[in-house]
């Protein structure tokens, strides 16, 4: 009798764990950003509210640094083909999937946090279409500090400028940067450091944030505050992974989505001073003025850009652009 009692509640612990098991669903959500970055931080803690809500019946894997293989052109492919669940994109990298998500990193177009805002909360059911025809769902909207430009050496007029090889993010950066006489060089933060190493680039165009994540200081140290663009990053889950959830898990997806926007927004408001500390901490020079023919020869190069954007995106590109301020236009 003993025996087979034993055997029974072993049978049943059995039972318990495979149950369990089954029960349990793992996302794996992917970026090519360091978990340092503010993109970073917000997988981080998208997967923590997710576990802790759903008693860890959902468990969302994070994985920084493209460690995972995938950077963020390459984000909605990995997602629409199964690869990963879920990812974190830089928008500006999206582009060539759809024009669409050059928007938040066109240059000049918002002056502040609270216009980088409304444009984002506009410009969101653009998103989400685009993305559902890519089976995926927008989770949530990560800010990006002020771009500006890290070099090995000041730049104090158009000179300077003309003198840089730089790593840029996105096609219409390239345009801005070649436009105003850079040597430009369209590359993901993961492919930048060799250039770096290997003297093939002197200047990278990035926020603070960015930089500071991947120690941009220990070849570039000096950081002029352009204010280019506060572009975005996107996350996103595969609508297949989503709709076989149970309902209320779906519940708990959402409701974090929401929750970690808020936090990533609210973060961004303090952040660039925090850069800037951590920036002068490693001897990074900051000029916060910049040369008036340095501003002209950006802006002429930003006003061709949006033009040319508008003209991929249309109609609805245009009414985009016009519902925030733009100093470039």
């Amino acid at each position: 009798m003993r025996l087979l009692a034993r055997s029974s509640s072993a049978l049943l612990c059995v039972l318990l764990l495979a149950t369990t098991a089954s029960a349990q669903t793992l996302w794996r959500m992917a970026t090519e950003y360091p978990a340092t970055a503010i993109a970073g931080e917000g997988l981080t803690h998208f997967a923590k509210l997710v576990g802790e809500r759903s008693a860890g019946r959902l468990i969302v894997e994070p994985s920084y640094d493209a460690s995972a293989g995938v950077k963020s052109a390459g984000m909605l492919a990995a997602v629409s083909e199964g690869k990963i669940e879920a990812g974190d994109a830089f928008t500006g990298a999206l582009g060539t999937a759809d024009p669409i998500f050059g928007l938040s990193s066109l240059p000049f177009l918002v002056a502040n946090i609270d216009e980088a805002r409304r444009l984002a909360d506009v410009a969101r059911p653009a998103y989400e279409k685009t993305l559902a025809a890519a089976s995926q769902r927008l989770l949530y909207t990560t800010p990006w500090p002020p771009s500006g430009i890290w070099s090995k050496h000041p730049l104090t007029a158009a000179p300077d400028l003309r003198a840089l090889s730089i790593r840029t993010y996105d096609a219409t950066s390239t345009a801005v940067l070649n436009g105003a006489g850079a040597r430009a060089t369209n590359l993901s933060f993961a492919d930048t450091t060799p250039r770096l190493k290997d003297g093939s680039l002197d200047a990278v165009l990035s926020s603070g944030d960015g930089g500071a994540g991947r120690r941009l200081w220990e070849f570039l140290p000096h950081f002029t505050e352009i204010n280019y663009a506060l572009p975005l990053s996107v996350a996103t889950v595969s609508t297949k992974a989503y709709d076989l959830l149970p309902e209320d898990l779906r519940t708990i997806v959402d409701e974090a989505a929401k929750a970690t926007e808020t936090r990533q927004w609210e973060v961004i408001r303090t952040r660039l001073e925090e850069n800037y500390a951590k920036m002068r901490g490693n001897g990074v020079t900051i000029a916060r003025e910049v040369a008036p023919e340095l501003k002209e020869a950006l802006a002429g190069a930003a006003r061709t850009a949006i033009v040319n954007w508008i003209a991929k995106v249309g109609p609805d590109g245009e009414r985009l652009v016009q519902s925030v301020g733009s100093t470039a236009r």
